[in-house]
């Protein structure tokens, strides 16, 4: 990845909490069109069984920060583990699809993969401030 990816990630990543720690896994990426389910095997063998896994997905339905925050709340209250999935250009194979609880789609638009880490751990950052009453999210 780009240093500026790591660097957005790393930034907030360091501002969540202890008990909110990102874990990033990577598999090899497939060859545009090929492989797909090679990759998706891939993927699903970084998950543990009992983990509660969320797919990104450009079919998936489209959640605000509000409602990410709702469920960031009931996560961690479950005590679960969640695996929150980002494919590749070709997005995710049916199996990845098959094995998610929720499919999230983060924008109509289509958005690189380095971006959507950048996003993502923006958004969980700023879900979290919602939840604590912290004041980033209305700033």
């Amino acid at each position: 990845m780009p240093s500026w990816v790591e660097q957005g990630i790393g930034e907030y990543s360091k501002r969540l909490p202890r008990e909110l720690k990102l874990v990033w896994r990577e598999v090899p990426l497939a060859k545009r069109g090929k492989d797909m389910a090679a990759e998706g095997e891939q993927i699903l063998k970084l998950i543990p069984a009992a983990e509660r896994v969320v797919a990104l997905d450009v079919q998936g339905k489209r959640v605000s920060t509000e409602k990410l925050a709702e469920h960031l709340d009931a996560w961690q209250m479950s005590g679960d583990n969640y695996s929150i999935l980002i494919g590749g250009p070709d997005g995710l194979s049916p199996a990845c699809l098959a094995r998610a609880d929720m499919r999230w789609s983060l924008s109509d638009l289509t958005l690189p993969h380095p971006l959507v880490r950048v996003v993502l751990a923006e958004q969980l950052y700023r879900a979290w401030t919602i939840t604590v009453n912290h004041p980033y999210h209305r700033a």
